[in-house]
């Protein structure tokens, strides 16, 4: 689990494809908090570390998830956000995020504001669902709030900060995002279709839904 608070943004230094993909990245901070097998988010993605060198993590990759992400789309020097997984003891911030994208969107536009930025991002109707204004969304592994919504799409305001330690920064229209809708919106859904279906929220449901 993650909070969606980037601790870094590393740098790729390979990505090669096939059966198993394996991603290199360069890493000044995370690689310090993380050992073979733990998880870290990159842009978004949960990916477990399996190897660890001298100022670079490696990690696999399965044609899963480098077709359900923007991680086929990696080149050598691109940028990733990273976050090491959530520890006992450790303050949460942000919001509850699984590092399991739910889909891709594309950012439409971004306009300059006094004090923040306004990114626009077009989203698949499945994702849309789940996306509600002043509701939170993680988008490249970001925790981020919703401004607005509609059908279509939805706006995030995004602070000077943010864009100085995440790669929204440099972000521009046309460019495609990693997009994990909040959790707790699934299991409602879930519920709630369970009441309607003439069920109940039992101790089976809840165990089901990773609750128990």
């Amino acid at each position: 689990m993650f909070t969606g608070l980037v601790e870094e943004v590393g740098t790729v230094k390979s990505l090669t494809t096939g059966t198993v993909g394996r991603l290199v990245v360069a890493s000044d901070k995370v690689i310090n908090d993380v050992a073979l097998g733990d998880s870290v988010s990159v842009s978004g993605v949960c990916l477990t570390v399996t190897s660890i060198g001298s100022g670079e993590l490696s990690f696999d990759a399965v044609p899963e998830t480098l077709n359900r992400s923007t991680l086929a789309d990696l080149r050598p020097g691109g940028k990733v956000n990273m976050e090491a997984s959530l520890r006992a003891g450790k303050m949460m911030g942000g919001h509850i995020v699984q590092g399991h994208v739910d889909g891709i969107g594309t950012i439409t536009s971004i306009k300059r504001l006094a004090e923040s930025v306004e990114i626009r991002v077009n989203a698949p109707g499945e994702i849309m669902r789940y996306v509600v204004e002043k509701g939170s969304i993680a988008l490249d592994g970001i925790s981020l709030t919703v401004a607005s919504c509609d059908d279509s799409g939805f706006t995030i305001a995004v602070i000077p900060h943010s864009l100085e330690v995440t790669t929204l920064g440099l972000r521009r229209p046309g460019d495609k995002v990693n997009l994990e809708t909040d959790i707790i919106g699934k299991y409602v859904e879930k519920f709630l279709n369970a009441r309607q279906s003439g069920g109940s929220v039992t101790e089976s449901l809840l165990r089901q839904s990773g609750f128990m």
